[in-house]
């Protein structure tokens, strides 16, 4: 897909960020040490500039959002993170556990709104079997065959392997875990889990949850097996700034292994970096990936998740600025060049930021209508967290873009009411 940079070429007004822009006017990777510029900055708008081009060089003026549920099958969970409001014990006041009938009732109500994806995700239960979770994938794939499922985060996938005690343990695993759930219907997976990829981070903020290189494992192998999967980040806590760009280099780094061969099919990548951001006459070939081009899976998306303290361990803590929130995002679209769609998660962002990262902090995505969601809640919402997709398309609209409906792997929709198809 190529673009057309119909908007003049940022400028900036920190000279300290003239060789980060002539990077980015040349389509050539940034470094942590230019992460940091951007973060220490007070020139927040050239850095939202920059992010903007980038965004519209490879989306042009399309913003997405899809039609969607959200599922969270129990907040009955064996960890105990600090940072968690979420997470219930077996007994504790407000702890559920959904049963197959009720996620299969769950299923009805997405394919009657029309959606096109369901995103299940839940707490680690001490004591389903794996069978359990096969059943439940079953269950919304006998319910609703055209819905794409989306379902279980690296650390949720680490868990069933120990459980299932279907072979080794590590990486075969985990492999023998995907298959068994993509024979039942899994479509790909979510990027939930990875919080900040640091080890002093990890032991005093997750203690017990999976460390970086175990949930990098869970994405390499569901890319090498097909699956596509996002990539999240949470951050606003006790990591600082520095952690984020160092997660934020992870992932691009894994990605660049992913797309290698792809990249050098399409010619460019040779040098072993993959940059999909840049001026289009890098390009001979696709500028992103495809499921046509491309025969393993990939980072469809990265989704910068802003701590919210809720009654967590952590509440003492403010969480991050609204300010905080739009550079992070405008960064991530800078550091993270090989990963196609930035996504402003409206319901942890809030519809009015999300729609200013949309015009102007480099995202390209505002989630979907989503109707339940029992992790976070900003402001005091309940679980009931819904918004309508003419609400979304306004949003989109009044940031000068025009809405697109996607499917998950950001093909087209063509919609007629609850009825849709893929263009």
């Amino acid at each position: 897909m190529k673009t057309i940079e119909s908007n003049p070429l940022p400028t900036v007004q920190d000279p300290d960020l003239a060789p980060i822009r002539e990077k980015v006017l040349r389509g050539s990777r940034l470094t942590i040490d230019d992460g940091l510029q951007l973060y220490g900055t007070h020139d927040l708008w050239s850095v939202c500039g920059l992010a903007d081009l980038v965004r519209r060089r490879m989306h042009g003026d399309v913003a997405y959002y899809n039609v969607n549920r959200h599922l969270n099958y129990t907040n009955v969970c064996a960890l105990s993170c600090h940072f968690c409001a979420f997470a219930r014990k077996r007994g504790d006041e407000g702890a559920y556990e959904f049963t197959i009938e009720e996620v299969r009732a769950e299923a009805r109500k997405a394919v009657e709104s029309g959606a096109t994806e369901m995103h299940v995700v839940g707490g680690l239960h001490p004591w389903h079997p794996f069978d359990f979770y096969i059943d439940m994938v079953r269950a919304i794939r006998e319910v609703a065959p055209s819905i794409h499922i989306k379902a279980f985060t690296a650390v949720e996938i680490v868990h069933l392997a120990r459980i299932s005690k279907r072979g080794r343990d590590g990486a075969d695993g985990i492999r023998e875990v995907l298959q068994d759930l993509r024979g039942a219907g899994l479509g790909s997976l979510p990027g939930g889990g990875a919080e900040v990829f640091d080890d002093r981070i990890h032991d005093e903020a997750f203690k017990g949850k999976i460390r970086a290189d175990a949930w990098m494992d869970v994405h390499r192998i569901a890319h090498e097996l097909g699956l596509h999967t996002n990539a999240t980040m949470l951050y606003g806590h006790i990591e600082g700034r520095a952690e984020r760009v160092r997660h934020m280099a992870i992932l691009r780094s894994q990605q660049d292994e992913t797309l290698r061969d792809w990249a050098c099919s399409q010619g460019h990548g040779s040098d072993g970096i993959v940059v999909l951001t840049g001026p289009n006459e890098q390009y001979s070939g696709e500028r992103l990936p495809t499921m046509a081009s491309c025969k393993t899976g990939w980072y469809q998306a990265c989704i910068p998740l802003p701590f919210i303290p809720d009654d967590s361990t952590l509440e003492r803590l403010h969480g991050p600025s609204g300010l905080e929130n739009l550079r992070t995002i405008a960064i991530a679209r800078l550091m993270l060049d090989n990963i196609p769609h930035m996504k402003a998660f409206w319901i942890m962002q809030t519809l009015p930021l999300s729609q200013l990262m949309l015009q102007m902090g480099g995202a390209d995505d505002i989630d979907g209508t989503v109707v339940w969601y029992d992790i976070t809640k900003v402001d005091g919402c309940g679980t009931h967290q819904e918004t309508g997709v003419e609400e979304l398309r306004r949003l989109i609209r009044e940031a000068g873009l025009r809405p697109q409906e996607r499917d998950t792997f950001y093909r087209p929709v063509h919609r007629d009411g609850a009825d849709w198809s893929i263009e």
